[in-house]
């Protein structure tokens, strides 16, 4: 007898080999040795200055852009991480001059205090974390020397994934933390702080032999970032407070009633303020059900089954029963609500009821408007049901009001099961302001918990967001004054990413950051599982409004650098080759700083891999990789040039307090430009941007109420040169139209696309017309005038044996990631040039030497010749003779 997993594993094996073995023969074997810097047709290390550093230190500009010397920088990098910092010297000349020809010119020095060395910079044998390895420094110093030599700068980061503990001098409690949650303290906890400048001390005075300098004052060194992905605001909304060992609580809470007390003075000013915890009318005239469902609405929608009937409860009480026979495939699916009702704007409303289910579930819980769009006027609520009869008290702020509301009692669909709800009651509520036991006098005002936060009145979480605001930026701006004033550092000052930290806040130091990635991969249970993981495989292409490029653009600050310090797609996405293509495209439109893969490798002294290892690296990932070489052309030289209309939106320091109060905003998605007004699609037609501070809004610039969007589902850039279309659903496509640079990104198989001078017409691929082809030209010139032109062709990448499994739309290999060497798709594409003169065409090996002609016809004025699987390449070389 066949075994049920016996079947789903055969179902999977045949889901993976029609994905993966289709057209099995247009895969080959191709890596990029690890050590080659071969001055070969790929080779651009010539287009960066050397050594970095030459023109001097890197600052901004008046126009809020980085610069060296007169002229404008801009930074094309890669991350390295844990023992990847420390390369054995006979190494590190080879690394560094093979990113530089790849036309990476900064590198970020990432996860550096996680582990000992030789996986990291901390010291062997010392208990503590206080002290750095003297080999890891050698081997950071000689390997930063030759980065420099090659024109290669470097951002270093200060705390990413250090482990305090008590050894460090700090309380036991801290070893029982995560250090994820230990990097919150240093922003009311001072020796946490102290800590972390004792790091920066030791490592930014640290004089470099091989250059003579110390860190600090090396304009090599681009950037010193404070501390990765962190906020104290982003911990309290991600619950990172709430479960803190009680003695780092206490400072907390020491600090939020000094504060108060500086604020207010006594406890009868507060009371003034915080209000009297005035309780209105009752909204609901039916809670106890006593009249049926009269009032009530009920829902059931999709492959969701569900009845509701009243029934009769204890103590002479009705009970509304749902039983979901099928459970949907959306919890929302199976929900009631009480429609009709007025919500006021910044109100908070608490709701009382009581209810049981015959098994532990969860329902959820808002305030959303009773029409369409269905709109979400409020916070939402998780609520947990237990087989018991329970009293349930919600707080919900309404940060958006509507005279016809409802209340919704949703998520019931995500179970088979039986619920009984009874005695709702619904009334605005100015919330708490101190309780029985609370006075300013002896500074006994409790610090707020999520769950506490929610019962106060409005002025009370003001203040209480107001609170964290403050602690967070003043230890941003101490932190920025330390390295600049008390360590002399040159390097520009970054604090962390917008969405774990505010634009205005993060504005008052040099540069503002932001990471992203298409896909990131998932962990259903233990986090970083390398069994139990999948990332979903789908294109971003054919996802316009969802992908990354509008998550970042949302988040630049007006007349600040922009740079994305970590981006990726990561690996096994099949469709991964179209990363660095579309991040350059609208970097460059956007006018951006910087863009960082991340990452160039996490592994210690193992740079021969010849195969793809894990998510994230790409310094073996032959596309990836090939294609930084159009990504530099596009943004570093330039070649798409910035969007000609800039869109602003004011967010001023108000704006973002009323953000943070009214529950809009998550951890992780702190306010930034989606939650004022401009909408996703403008960041692929125009620049734009958020206004901060005391800055001007810019006279030329368009508010988003100036905005008009056709319904349509093609985007082009407003100069032109980027086009993002999707109008054939699940076949999206990105054109880049430059007169150096042209690209055909996502499904172009079968279709003909005409640049001017370059023709492109891909044929079929094995993931159904899906490829990257682009072509650039080397010498600078445009198409007309150029002699050599580089072209770029790929499509899935995986490793030799990888064993790929996929269910649905979700792909994992778990921990059977293959062996070597790596597997690339030839692209098959017609190629024709309007050109002057004899052409030829020569397939390249893997270091981007010549390997083989191929044949070219010229045609009325073209050269017309086809790229094709037989050369075993992803990459050729078209060199243009005579007139």
């Amino acid at each position: 007898m066949i075994s049920l997993s016996l079947v789903l594993t055969l179902l999977v094996s045949l889901l993976v080999f029609a994905l993966f073995e289709l057209e099995h023969e247009s895969m080959f074997p191709f890596y990029l040795p690890w050590d080659d810097s071969t001055p070969s047709s790929t080779n651009i290390s010539t287009w960066i200055d050397k050594p970095a550093g030459k023109y001097g230190y890197v600052y901004v500009g008046p126009d809020g852009h980085l610069y060296v010397g007169n002229k404008r920088i801009r930074f094309l990098g890669v991350n390295l991480c844990f023992g990847a910092c420390f390369p054995r010297k006979e190494d590190s000349e080879k690394i560094a001059a093979r990113m530089a020809k790849f036309g990476i010119n900064i590198v970020r020095f990432h996860h550096m205090d996680h582990n000992r060395f030789p996986n990291g910079i901390l010291a062997r044998n010392y208990k503590d974390t206080r002290h750095l390895d003297p080999e890891a420094l050698d081997r950071l110093d000689y390997f930063v020397a030759k980065l420099k030599e090659n024109g290669i700068y470097v951002d270093l980061n200060l705390l990413v994934s250090r482990r305090f503990t008590s050894a460090d001098g700090l309380p036991k409690e801290i070893d029982q933390m995560d250090w994820k949650d230990q990097h919150v303290l240093g922003y009311f906890y001072e020796p946490v702080r102290e800590l972390q400048k004792e790091y920066a001390r030791q490592l930014l005075l640290h004089k470099n032999p091989y250059t003579g300098m110390t860190y600090a004052e090396d304009p090599a060194v681009a950037f010193v970032e404070i501390i990765n992905e962190h906020g104290l605001i982003h911990s309290w909304l991600g619950g990172v407070i709430d479960k803190l060992p009680n003695i780092f609580k206490e400072e907390l809470k020491r600090k939020w009633n000094e504060y108060l007390k500086e604020k207010y003075g006594t406890s009868e000013n507060l009371l003034k303020v915080w209000g009297t915890g005035y309780i209105g009318d009752e909204l609901i005239t039916n809670g106890d059900f006593r009249r049926g469902l009269t009032g009530w609405s009920t829902e059931v929608h999709g492959d969701a089954k569900a009845y509701y009937e009243i029934v009769e409860g204890s103590n002479d009480t009705k009970v509304l029963k749902v039983r979901v026979t099928r459970k949907g495939s959306e919890g929302w699916y199976v929900q009631f609500n009480y429609p009709n009702i007025n919500v006021v704007a910044r109100k908070n409303y608490i709701l009382k009821f009581m209810a049981r289910a015959n098994k532990n579930v969860k329902i959820t819980i808002l305030l959303q408007q009773a029409h369409d769009p269905w709109g979400v006027l409020s916070n939402t609520v998780e609520v947990e049901l237990t087989t018991e009869w329970k009293s349930y008290e919600v707080i919900l702020y309404a940060h958006t009001g509507d005279s016809n509301a409802r209340l919704s009692i949703t998520g019931l669909g995500a179970y088979e099961a039986t619920y009984e709800f009874t005695k709702f009651s619904l009334r605005e509520f100015e919330g708490f302001s101190l309780l029985e036991d609370e006075n300013l006098e002896n500074l006994s005002i409790r610090l707020f918990t999520r769950d506490e936060y929610l019962r106060r009145s409005c002025v009370a979480k003001r203040d209480w967001m107001e609170y964290l605001w403050k602690l967070e930026e003043d230890y941003y701006l101490e932190m920025c004054n330390y390295l600049k004033n008390e360590l002399g550092v040159k390097a520009l000052i970054i604090g962390t990413i917008v969405g774990c930290g505010t634009p205005n806040i993060l504005a008052k130091l040099d540069v503002i950051d932001t990471h992203a990635y298409w896909h990131h991969p998932v962990f259903p249970g233990r986090p970083w599982d390398p069994e139990n993981w999948y990332v979903v495989n789908e294109p971003m292409v054919n996802h316009m409004d969802e992908g990354t490029i509008p998550h970042l653009a949302l988040k630049r600050v007006y007349g600040k650098p922009h740079t994305v310090s970590e981006y990726n797609h990561p690996m096994p996405n099949m469709y991964d080759a179209e990363a660095f293509i579309e991040l350059a495209a609208y970097a460059a439109l956007q006018d951006w700083d910087g863009i960082f893969a991340f990452a160039y490798s996490h592994r210690t002294d193992d740079w021969d891999t010849k195969g793809v290892r894990g998510y994230f690296d790409i310094d073996q990932h032959p596309i990836k990789m090939a294609t930084l070489i159009i990504a530099h052309a596009i943004f570093v030289r330039g070649d798409i040039e910035p969007a000609r209309k800039l869109v602003v939106a004011e967010l001023r320091p108000e704006d973002e307090l009323y953000i943070l109060i009214s529950g809009k905003a998550h951890a992780w998605r702190l306010p930034d430009g989606s939650y004022v007004g401009i909408p996703p699609k403008a960041a692929l037609i125009h620049r734009t941007a958020i206004v901060v501070g005391n800055t001007t809004v810019p006279k030329e610039a368009l508010k988003p109420s100036d905005l008009y969007f056709k319904e349509t589902n093609i985007y082009s850039s407003d100069n032109g040169q980027v086009i993002w279309d999707i109008s054939i659903p699940s076949k999206g496509i990105l054109l880049i139209n430059s007169s150096r640079t042209v690209a055909v990104v996502g499904f172009g198989g079968g279709r003909t696309f005409n640049f001017g001078s370059v023709t492109i017409k891909p044929e079929k691929t094995g993931l159904n017309g899906w490829c990257v082809v682009a072509l650039t030209t080397m010498d600078g010139k445009n198409f007309q005038k150029t002699k050599r032109i580089l072209i770029i062709a790929g499509g899935r990448t995986m490793n030799t044996d990888m064993r790929l499994r996929q269910m649905d739309n979700k792909l994992t290999c778990g921990r059977d990631w293959g062996k070597a060497p790596s597997l690339v798709e030839g692209i098959s594409a017609m190629i024709k040039l309007k050109v002057r003169g004899s052409v030829e065409v020569w397939a390249l090996d893997n270091t981007g030497s010549r390997a083989e002609k191929v044949p070219v016809k010229i045609e009325n004025g073209h050269a017309v010749f086809k790229i094709d699987p037989r050369w075993k390449t992803i990459w050729y070389e078209v060199v243009i003779k005579g007139d």
